[in-house]
């Protein structure tokens, strides 16, 4: 049995809620890096999505980012990220969500994005569009740099790491109105396909963080690749730059 696209945003809606019943408490702080945190509410979200999963879709593979590379026996895979945005969870900052892929046959064809704080609910079907709490969406008709606004993040390793996306940052806030960083890649990409930010790019990701939101920024009218313009931005070395198509190669060039 294949899921629906209802489906997903129904898993999406019931695992926002453990988020958002769990906002306001105390947390529970692990750290898996330096920076990289993991929270009660991480745990709770994703054993109740893989235990759905599992029972109502058995067979496919999962990639969900606590649980890991989950083997199954057909061609389905589930890209799962049950909290992103944790560090902003933790300090009790509200911007973070609930993300939901699904592939098959090596290609994605569903998507959701469930942001409980603002009851936004991000959703896309290869073929039929992108839409926010059912209305159709779409990127933003920007095509000058110096009048766009971006959005990026940096990797957990950003103490240390040779490439550094802060020069990219200084050079892209330098010409454009500015550059944001929320700190959740799937609202990144969601807001670029509502229009509220013109591009979006981010290097050293992990597949369940743009999966769903990639395809629904790209079924939302926008250009999504790997920062090198490879069309899979799902694979290793893993990066993406999703935006309105007036600016992609502008974006693009200030990326090299």
């Amino acid at each position: 049995m294949k899921p629906t696209l209802s489906d997903l945003e129904k898993l999406a809606l019931e695992a926002g809620a453990i988020l958002r019943e769990g906002y306001n408490k105390e947390h529970t702080v692990h750290y898996k890096g330096t920076i990289d945190l993991v929270t009660e509410a991480d745990h709770a979200s994703e054993a109740f999505l893989l235990g759905e999963i599992k029972s109502r879709f058995p067979g496919g593979h999962i990639l969900a980012e606590e649980s890991g590379s989950i083997q199954g026996s057909n061609e389905d895979l589930w890209y799962i990220d049950p909290l992103d945005g944790t560090v902003n969870y933790a300090h009790h900052i509200p911007i973070f969500c609930v993300s939901i892929g699904f592939s098959t046959n090596r290609q994605m064809t569903l998507g959701v994005v469930y942001d409980p704080m603002r009851n936004e609910l991000f959703a896309a079907e290869r073929g039929k569009g992108a839409f926010l709490n059912s209305k159709r969406i779409q990127v933003s008709s920007i095509t000058e740099l110096e009048k766009s606004l971006l959005v990026t993040g940096f990797p957990y390793d950003t103490w240390d790491t040779e490439l550094d996306n802060f020069k990219y940052f200084e050079r892209l806030a330098k010409k454009t109105q500015g550059v944001r960083r929320l700190g959740s890649a799937a609202l990144d990409a969601c807001y670029v396909a509502a229009g509220r930010f013109d591009g979006f790019w981010e290097f050293k990701l992990k597949p369940w963080d743009v999966a769903a939101g990639g395809l629904i920024a790209k079924e939302a009218g926008g250009k999504v690749t790997a920062i090198d313009g490879r069309d899979d931005f799902l694979s290793a070395p893993l990066s993406i730059l999703a935006s309105t198509p007036g600016i992609y190669e502008a974006v693009k060039g200030q990326l090299s």
